[in-house]
């Protein structure tokens, strides 16, 4: 007896170790899951602890890397073994091992020790596979069509070449990038999930290509490869007045299929003169106008080894057979994802036959129906309807958004465009006989596939609509570039909506791969000079540049990045865009004041009747080149310190000094009044301390006054409303920030809510109470900018945020501010580390506050409580645990400072 209960207490305590022991998993190399095609020779490995118990922290990791899954677990034949390493960090641990070889797929695992000294098991396997790391690792040639090709309407051409694999298949990875867009099929089937590939970059510097394993694509025998061409961004139409061929009249596909056979020998499969091309069902594609698909000239089984080519042409070699612009892609490509079916189809007052599916999106419409030979089915897309009921494209300017179906009869067939997308709530039907019916239609929203991180949701229904918005305004402009819109003649990379929402976005989803690539060609396009585009990649020319507030991304996004995801290399990578931006602005700045050039200034902004006093004289653009120029110098210092560039930070903080002076001089009266009285001049000067301390307080009252004067409404546009609540709760007045949030007439962030939005608004009245619209020419109903005012919802409302000086949210502040009419306010964040949650209720006069922090973190709570004795948690009071620290209090906030865990604080109001 006494061994069996020996035996079960061994048991016992056996699986309590167990379950208190920590666990590693989500690992991630280069920030995303077993990625293929990374091409930089040191990625960086990312995991994540957890544990049952609280205030888990990593001292040491091992990692090993090997090319066989197999030996790999048995520890044999290692690329790298780091060996135990005494330390923290679980985030961009760069790989250490022997060189790595182009297209090698390696296999990686990791195991950790936890502040107990207790090792982890070693975690799942992963991996990744490398991309063609020289531009002699390419094998194919540039080939263009070899037909006599329509310069008008441009139908997608075909490409198509069949090859005998003789032996058993081990492994197959297909490298492919085109001059357009391409879509590829091998045997038939589609090669991959992403769309509007290679993606859009700054093309003559940077050109993306894709990496798919294809070895269940392939057999042994025959098989045929074909790709479909569009004009895409390359030489599609972009911009204004019809502009086309911004990077090359000619369009052209590269294709490289290495093949491992199991006997150890390889073959490899090239885009060269053996090729053939044709056309095929898609007529006429464009990103602006859409997409005409004819079935009837379909080539069935054009993809698949027994189809008669004989007919087809040729292809001809490129002129230009550079490949030393090619790059791996980094960021998640642009996918399908949510579905819509119409919620109502009615017809309008003119008469026209119209779907609604209930939701701003980007995206197209998928077309299930049959017909008869000929026959054609035409959809318009729109995003509103006008006063009368009307379906409204007057917004649209130039682009037409229009997608034409022509029935091939034969049963039901499925249409959808594959080089174009639309911007659209509403669809107009015509040309089509039969039944309209919602089975028939299904809209599915596109954008790059970045993981979602971040949700927030409060007692206000209102808000929580508000919040829906930035979300799908996000979505639908964050494809492959931040566009500014994504349905008229523009849908074009601006900068200053970029750097304005960019804080949001990295809240909303997982934006650091997306951000670094599109960065890189903020680099490539920036001018000798320094001088940054409006737009990127730069479509509008060398002299769209310089504008403060839209140049200040290649400073501001950088070390928004860093913020949020602890990304040095990133913030390495773009020193020098950063340094040359804010030398440019010093070159353009006698006597360090910058008062020259041309600004956009605050875009948009409210503009009132101005007849009575003058208060609505436009804030000076000078004033706000001035506070953006000190605002990048700050932010380049910041990047300095980071990385080590000491005598770099002594230069640009002398510099800094001087700014700053330059500004007190011409735009502060001695009394500490601006010279531009408007709630945006305050706004900046205050947010980038353009005043000394002691002017602060005073302005931050007269912005508070101006609010007042306008009822209690905004008058900020695109580069003051970013920061509006923010410096309105810095200095006090967090009343007045929940004011403004709930505000729901115009102009504030909740009338369009009130209006049935369900994007963000380019205007703060883009539909006017009276249900007429703002001018035609530039009325988007789904542009994000506005959407910023998420970052003071996710960090102030809900207070969570990163310490500075240990970004990322290794070191995590949770500081709630409930306010205004909120009984409720809640967040997750999911960072590299895990869930972050805050989440706080007010209650029978009682305040709760349910806190998660993840494993291998460390976290500040600030409860607003001014008595540290009336705060529980879990029932007990927080002096009493020794797992909390108690930091200080003061006549606001007791302070708390925690390990990883989830917390459930209390205070008796």
């Amino acid at each position: 007896m006494k061994k069996q209960v020996l035996f079960f207490l061994l048991i016992y305590a056996f699986c309590i170790d167990a379950l208190g022991q920590t666990q590693v998993a989500s690992l991630l190399c280069e920030n995303r899951i077993n990625p293929t095609g990374v091409d930089v020779h040191q990625p960086l490995l990312s995991w994540q602890l957890s544990g049952n118990r609280r205030n888990i922290h990593q001292s040491a990791y091992e990692v090993r890397v090997g090319t066989s899954s197999k030996l790999l677990s048995q520890g044999k034949e290692l690329a790298w073994n780091s060996g135990k390493v005494s330390a923290e960090q679980s985030v961009h641990v760069p790989y250490g091992g022997a060189p790595l070889t182009s297209g090698k797929k390696y296999y990686w695992q990791v195991r950790i020790w936890d502040d107990k000294g207790q090792a982890s098991g070693w975690s799942p396997v992963a991996e990744w596979q490398m991309g063609l790391l020289q531009p002699g690792d390419w094998k194919a040639s540039w080939i263009e069509p070899g037909f006599v090709q329509d310069s008008i309407s441009r139908p997608s051409p075909l490409f198509r070449k069949t090859f005998q694999a003789g032996k058993k298949i081990q492994s197959a990875t297909a490298y492919i990038t085109a001059r357009g867009m391409y879509e590829a099929r091998i045997n038939g089937q589609r090669v991959g999930d992403a769309l509007l590939t290679p993606g859009w970059t700054s093309y003559r510097k940077r050109l993306q290509y894709q990496q798919y394993d294809v070895t269940n694509l392939l057999h042994q025998g025959a098989n045929a490869i074909g790709v479909t061409l569009g004009v895409g961004w390359y030489s599609g139409y972009l911009a204004w007045e019809d502009s086309k061929n911004h990077f090359g009249a000619k369009i052209g596909l590269l294709f490289q299929l290495n093949i491992q056979y199991t006997d150890g020998t390889e073959e490899v499969i090239t885009s060269d003169n053996s090729w053939k091309s044709s056309t095929g069902s898609i007529l006429y594609s464009e990103i602006y106008n859409g997409e005409t698909i004819d079935a009837r000239k379909e080539k069935e089984g054009w993809s698949t080894p027994g189809y008669d080519d004989q007919s087809w042409s040729g292809v001809q070699l490129s002129n230009d057979n550079n490949k030393s612009n090619l790059i791996a892609t980094v960021n998640e490509p642009v996918k399908k994802h949510e579905q819509f079916k119409p919620v109502r189809i009615f017809t309008t007052p003119a008469g026209e036959k119209v779907m609604d599916f209930g939701q701003n999106l980007v995206g197209w419409v998928q077309v299930q129906l049959k017909g008869h030979a000929g026959d054609s089915i035409i959809l318009q897309h729109a995003e509103v309807l006008d006063k009368k009921g009307n379906f409204y494209t007057e917004n649209l300017r130039r682009a037409k958004q229009k997608d034409t179906y022509i029935f091939k009869g034969n049963g039901t067939e499925t249409f959808e465009p594959q080089f174009t997308f639309q911007g659209f709530r509403y669809v107009k039907v015509s040309g089509f006989n039969g039944d309209i019916n919602p089975d028939n239609f299904t809209a599915f929203a596109i954008y790059s596939d970045m993981p979602a991180t971040g949700n927030f949701s409060c007692s206000n229904q209102l808000i929580n609509q508000l919040q829906h918005n930035i979300q799908w305004g996000q979505r639908g402009n964050f494809l492959d570039v931040p566009t500014d819109c994504p349905q008229r003649d523009e849908r074009l990379g601006w900068t200053g909506d970029a750097q304005a929402f960019s804080r949001t976005a990295a809240y909303n989803r997982q934006v650091n791969n997306f951000f670094a690539k599109w960065l890189k060609d903020v680099a490539a396009d920036q001018r000798a000079d320094g001088s940054v585009p409006f737009v990127v990649p730069n479509v509008l020319g060398e002299g769209s540049m310089g504008s403060a507030g839209w140049s200040d991304v290649a400073t501001i996004v950088p070390w928004n990045m860093y913020l949020a995801y602890a990304d040095k290399r990133l913030l390495e990578q773009q020193y020098p865009s950063m340094k040359a931006w804010v030398e440019y602005m010093h070159k353009q700045s006698p006597q360090d004041l910058w008062n020259t050039g041309f600004h956009f200034g605050d875009w948009l902004f409210y503009h009132p009747d101005d007849d009575l006093d003058g208060r609505a004289a436009i804030t000076d653009k000078y004033l706000i080149a001035q506070c953006f120029y000190a605002h990048s110098t700050q932010l380049l210092i910041n990047a300095a310190q980071v990385l080590g560039k000491t005598a770099e930070v002594t230069e640009y903080t002398a510099l800094l000094q001087r700014v700053k002076a330059a500004f007190m001089k011409e735009y502060v009266t001695p009394n500490g009044r601006l010279v531009s009285s408007s709630q945006t001049a305050y706004v900046l000067a205050l947010n980038f301390d353009m005043l000394p301390e002691n002017l602060r307080e005073q302005a931050a009252n007269r912005l508070v006054e101006n609010i007042k004067s306008y009822n209690n409404h905004l008058t900020t546009g695109f580069l003051g409303t970013p920061y509006l609540c923010h410096v309105l709760s810095r200095f006090g007045h967090l009343d007045m920030a929940y004011t403004l949030l709930l505000q729901d007439t115009y102009p504030s962030w909740l009338y369009p809510v009130k209006m049935g939005a369900t994007t963000i608004w380019e205007r703060w009245d883009g539909e006017k109470p009276d249900h007429t619209f703002e001018n035609a020419g530039m009325n988007s109903f789904n542009h994000y900018a506005y959407g910023a005012i998420g970052d003071w919802m996710y960090r102030v409302i809900t207070g969570i945020d990163t310490k500075e000086d240990a970004p990322g949210y290794h070191h995590i502040i949770i500081r709630p501010n409930p306010g205004g009419s909120l009984t409720d306010a809640n967040a997750t964040l999911q960072t590299y580390y895990g869930q972050i949650k805050s989440s706080w209720r007010l209650q029978n006069g009682q305040l709760s506050l349910d806190v998660d922090i993840p494993a291998n973190t460390t976290a500040t709570v600030y409860i607003p409580a001014k008595n540290n004795n009336t705060v529980m948690e879990g029932g007990k009071p927080v002096t009493a645990q020794k797992e909390i620290q108690l930091a200080s209090v003061d006549k606001e906030q007791t302070i708390l400072e925690v390990g990883s865990g989830q917390y459930h604080f209390t205070v008796a109001q």
